[in-house]
């Protein structure tokens, strides 16, 4: 143990002396120099740069004792003294550039403080480089300007070396030049530190074809792995005006609709200028040698280059036009391209046909034959292709069609018979349409009238006319116009009248001739050319009721046409007789006489009167007929349809006489008051307007009944002697003039006859009045003839029916009617007193 103790104390002895020995030489070496340290740049934190302790001679454990530490310094310093080893470390990031830039070497002199005692070192760090640091250049990118065409090739351009901040071959740059055909590099070093850097144009530039060059200038430095650095060049090609504006075709086919509205923009033409600038600024116009009113047509805008129409195109005017456009750059001297536009205008269906009358053949003859050209006709359309095809007819298909002849050429020939009668003139359209779409139409229209041909003879309106005159009027007097219808024109239809044959018997009444023939001349007259009929002499009822003849209508044509007609002319009775008192019978003696004046009553008008005489006996019935009043009258119809009355005594009288059959009878039984003789005035009036009347006296005496017997048987045979008288000697109806009981019965008849003819008359007469006038009878004038039924005499009445026309001069007093005042009889046997004598009413 004491001598391990003793081992110890001989060690501790022996570090003290090796310390102070160690101390001693740091003495020295302090006291002789610095201590110098050296370290890489960009050494890691911790890094040992040297026993600083150790270095100073300080033993172990000392350092951190006596406190060894780095004095600060103005700047922050990268290395420390480690307190437990006293060795020196790099503390942060060491970076030569920044502590030393380009200055060599780089020395950091650091003051170490020892304390206890208080000593200060000096230490003398040096930081080596290494090559960190690539070759920087003072722009990524230099722009550089040079003219297309100014600019020779061998130009220089200086560029601006890169810098490297490491030092040292670290810091020795080489330059390289991406690949270029028309630039190189060009590389001198001034000095040790400096070298001049030149870009050598070798090829001329085309700024049409590189505008701009882009190359890369490369910087290595010496280093170790080496480091580069780079810079853009980028080399814009300034340009010069060495390109005219072109166009991408010389030539441009456009197509446009000629209906295309002004101010279309139909086209736009584009110029490129491979120049820049200025250079390449285009604006657009037609060409010098465009007339001026394409230029009035058509418009091109300055900047963009857009066609457009400022006018109407016409495809039937100009087809195509040739657009001849320059575009003109504005550099200096200015340079120009030029194309050409071949618009081509297409045609639109614009155009209706037109129809043109070449040659007109009018009027066309009604007998013209079928087939005959009536017209030619050309047809045309301004339009092309389908639009220009025209199809054609006429309208209305008849009578009239079209013939081609030729292209663009018709005729308008006849297809069908005329008739001028039927068609007197002809409006006909000729049609024309074309193939566009929409189809455009025209038309023409044309007038055809029809000359006359002399193909129609004059017709009257029926066969036969039936014409009414009243008896004495007077000559001269109007009956009737005819009129023929011709259809035909002028001449053709101009048309003469003429009486061709016919008449009547004269003085029989019309039942026969009695008295000769006569012709329907003697009577009437025709005018040739109105037609009007008038009469010669008054007409006289009682001695003419029917005259009948034939009218002759004949055109001025040639040959000349003719029609006929019959005339049927009734006389028309009127009131011109009073009635005519006829005798009693008597003895033969008388019967003579008694013919003779009822001859005389028959052939004349006048009035007369007489004294009769008849018995009757005291007692006498009622009802019993004493006396008949027998008279005729001349005139027909209501003119001879008669009438009695007992005029006096008025009032209540012992007799009545019998409306219409004149028969006078007891109104009462009779008796001795009544007195021995009476006399009776009785009035037989007419039906006509104005009434006739003649005036008969009756004396009736009143006898014993034996003496009234002989009387009546008397009288009875001389009746009978006289009726015979009458019969052998004027030949005339009177003997069937005494009643019998058949004769009521065809009294009867006759008046429901004469009441069914009053009907129809009235039906007939308004029909003439309020319906359309028939105009059987007609001519040209102011007078217009109106139809009705005929109401004649009795006699007429009873056989006739037919159609009557009278002007309407006198409507009212050429017609004639029945009116009876009384009712009509009832079925069965009628009282004497109440029907007319046929002796009274039939002529």
């Amino acid at each position: 143990a004491e001598a391990r103790a003793a081992l110890a104390g001989m060690e501790e002895r022996c570090r003290a002396v090796l310390l102070r020995l160690l101390a001693l030489q740091a003495a020295w070496a302090l006291a002789g120099g610095q201590v110098r340290y050296s370290v890489p740049e960009e050494a890691k934190a911790g890094t040992v740069v040297g026993r600083l302790a150790q270095d100073l001679g300080l033993e172990a454990g000392e350092a951190e004792a006596r406190r060894l530490r780095l004095v600060a310094q103005g700047r922050r310093a990268s290395v420390e003294v480690s307190g437990a080893s006293g060795a020196l470390l790099v503390s942060s990031r060491l970076d030569r550039e920044e502590l030393c830039g380009k200055s060599a070497p780089c020395a950091l002199r650091l003051e170490v403080l020892l304390e206890r005692p208080l000593r200060v070192f000096h230490v003398q760090l040096e930081v080596t480089d290494i090559n960190d640091n690539a070759p920087v250049f003072p722009a990524a990118r230099k722009n550089l300007s040079i003219a297309e065409t100014t600019t020779p090739p061998g130009s220089r351009f200086p560029l601006e070396g890169a810098s490297d901040a490491d030092i040292g071959a670290n810091a020795q740059l080489s330059y390289t030049l991406s690949p270029s055909e028309h630039f190189s590099l060009e590389v001198k070093s001034k000095d040790e530190n400096k070298m001049s850097v030149v870009l050598v144009l070798t090829k001329s530039l085309d700024r049409e074809t590189i505008p701009v060059h882009r190359l890369v200038l490369t910087a290595t430095d010496g280093g170790r792995p080496s480091l580069t650095g780079t810079m853009e060049l980028l080399i814009s090609v300034l340009d010069a005006n060495d390109n005219a504006p072109q166009f991408n075709q010389s030539v441009y086919k456009v197509h446009l609709l000629e209906n295309t509205a002004p101010g279309t923009v139909f086209f736009q033409v584009t110029a490129t200028d491979e120049d820049e600038g200025i250079n390449r600024e285009i604006y657009y116009s037609f060409s010098d040698t465009i007339s001026a009113k394409i230029q009035e047509l058509f418009k091109i805008d300055e900047k963009s280059g857009e066609l457009w129409t400022a006018g109407e195109m016409d495809f039937e005017d100009i087809q195509s036009y040739d657009l001849e456009i320059e575009a003109r750059d504005r550099g200096t001297p200015s340079l120009s391209g030029h194309c050409s536009v071949e618009l081509k205008v297409l045609d639109v269906n614009d155009n209706a046909p037109e129809v043109r009358v070449t040659s007109l053949s009018v009027p066309v003859s009604e007998d013209a034959s079928v087939g005959t050209v009536v017209a030619l006709l050309s047809v045309s359309d301004r339009d092309s292709g389908e639009n220009g095809r025209v199809r054609c007819w006429v309208w209305p298909a008849l009578p009239f069609g079209l013939e081609a002849t030729f292209a663009g050429s018709y005729s308008l020939v006849l297809r069908e018979a005329l008739d001028r009668e039927r068609v007197s003139e002809y409006e006909v359209e000729v049609r024309a349409e074309d193939g566009g779409a929409p189809a455009l139409r025209a038309s023409r229209g044309l007038r055809l009238p029809v000359s006359d041909v002399n193909d129609n003879a004059p017709a009257f309106a029926q066969a036969v006319y039936t014409v009414l005159a009243r008896e004495n009027n007077a000559a001269g007097a109007e009956l009737a116009r005819l009129w023929a219808r011709d259809p035909d024109e002028a001449g053709n239809g101009r048309v003469s009248y003429s009486l061709w044959e016919g008449g009547a018997g004269v003085g029989g009444g019309g039942a026969a001739p009695s008295s000769g023939w006569r012709a329907a001349s003697s009577y009437v007259a025709l005018d040739a050319e109105s037609g009007r009929l008038w009469a010669l002499q008054p007409l006289d009822y009682e001695q003419l009721q029917v005259l009948q003849f034939e009218v002759r209508a004949v055109d001025a044509g040639e040959p000349p046409l003719c029609g006929n007609a019959t005339v049927q002319l009734f006389v028309l009775d009127e009131n011109d007789n009073a009635p005519a008192l006829l005798p009693p019978a008597g003895s033969a003696a008388e019967a003579g006489a008694v013919a003779a004046e009822a001859a005389s009553a028959l052939a004349g008008p006048g009035s007369g009167s007489g004294t009769l005489w008849a018995w009757a006996a005291w007692g006498a019935p009622a009802g019993q007929v004493l006396a008949k009043i027998r008279a005729v009258d001349a005139d027909s119809g209501y003119n001879a349809w008669l009438r009695y009355e007992l005029w006096e005594p008025r009032g209540k009288g012992p007799f009545r006489v019998g409306l219409y059959s004149g028969e006078v009878s007891t109104a009462r039984p009779l008796d001795e008051a009544d007195g021995p003789r009476h006399r009776l005035l009785i009035v037989v009036r007419d039906h006509g307007e104005p009434a006739r009347s003649a005036t008969a006296t009756l004396s009736v005496s009143l006898l014993e009944p034996a003496e009234a017997a002989l009387a009546a048987a008397a009288g009875s045979s001389a009746g009978s002697a006289s009726a015979s008288g009458s019969r052998s000697a004027a030949g005339l109806e009177l003997g069937a003039a005494a009643a019998s009981a058949a004769t009521n019965v065809w009294l009867v008849v006759a008046i429901c006859a004469v009441s069914s003819l009053f009907l129809l008359a009235l039906v007939l007469y308004g029909a003439s009045r309020w319906a359309p006038r028939a105009a059987v009878l007609s001519a040209p004038g102011p007078t217009t003839l109106v139809c009705a039924s005929e109401v004649g005499s009795w006699s007429y009445s009873q056989r006739h029916s037919r159609s009557l026309c009278v002007a309407d001069a006198a409507p009212k007093s050429d017609l004639m009617v029945f009116s009876p005042n009384f009712p009509p009889p009832p079925p069965g046997p009628a009282p004497k007193d109440s029907q007319p004598e046929p002796s009274a009413l039939l002529h």
